[in-house]
C-alpha cells in the first residue's frame, strides 16, 4: 500500500475511534441527564454515599462552580469553538491516545452545549442539567468526562507521547525520527 493510502487509512481509523468514543460518552451523559430530569425534578435528593455524594437536580446557567452565570451565551460560544477545535486537532494528530482524549473532551463539551441549546430561553442561554452533588459542587457526567480528558492530556504531555508528526524528513515521510529509531509507528503509541 502506498504511503498516502496508508495515511488515509490511519486517518479513517482515528476518525472512527473518535466518533465511537464520543458517541458512547455523549450517550451516557445524555441518558444520565434524562434520568435525573425524570427522577429528581420534584426536588428529591438521593444520598448515594452520605456526606460525599448525593443526587440532586440543579439547572446551572454558568460554568464550573456556577461561574459566568450571567454570560451563559458566551460560555456557549466558547463551547462551540472548543468542539470545532477538537475536531481540527483530531485531523492533525497521528496518535490514538490523543484521539481518545480529544473524543472525550469533545463529548464533554458537547454534552453541556446540548443542554445550553435545548433548554435555552434565548440565544444560547440555556441551563446545564447538573445532578451529582459532591457537597462542595454539583456537576454531571459531561463534567467528569471533561476532567478525565484534561488529566489524560496532562499525562500525555508529561510522558512525552507525541501529538503528531513533530519532525518530517525531507522526503515527506510522515513518520517521526524518534519513531524510526524505535521502529514504532506514531499512531501505535
Amino acid at each position: 500500500m502506498s504511503l498516502k493510502g496508508n495515511t488515509v487509512r490511519r486517518l479513517r481509523t482515528r476518525v472512527a475511534v473518535f466518533a465511537c468514543v464520543a458517541a458512547i460518552a455523549l450517550g451516557i451523559d445524555q441518558i444520565t441527564k434524562a434520568l435525573a430530569l425524570a427522577k429528581l425534578s420534584d426536588g428529591t435528593t438521593v444520598k448515594v454515599i452520605p456526606g460525599i455524594l448525593s443526587l440532586r437536580l440543579l439547572r446551572n446557567p454558568g460554568a464550573s462552580l456556577g461561574l459566568g452565570s450571567g454570560a451563559t451565551w458566551v460560555i456557549s460560544i466558547v463551547a462551540i469553538v472548543a468542539c470545532v477545535a477538537f475536531i481540527v486537532l483530531l485531523l492533525r494528530t497521528t496518535s490514538v491516545w490523543w484521539t481518545l482524549l480529544l473524543a472525550l473532551a469533545f463529548s464533554g463539551a458537547m454534552g453541556n452545549l446540548i443542554d445550553r441549546i435545548v433548554y435555552a430561553d434565548g440565544f444560547l442561554n440555556g441551563k446545564v442539567v447538573d445532578f451529582l452533588d459532591y457537597g462542595w459542587s454539583i456537576g454531571n457526567v459531561a463534567d467528569i468526562i471533561l476532567m478525565v480528558a484534561g488529566i489524560g492530556i496532562v499525562v500525555l504531555l508529561f510522558t512525552g507521547i507525541p501529538f503528531g508528526n513533530e519532525v518530517e524528513s525531507a522526503t515527506g515521510d510522515s513518520t517521526t525520527n524518534a519513531a524510526k529509531d524505535r521502529h514504532i509507528q506514531p499512531d501505535m503509541q
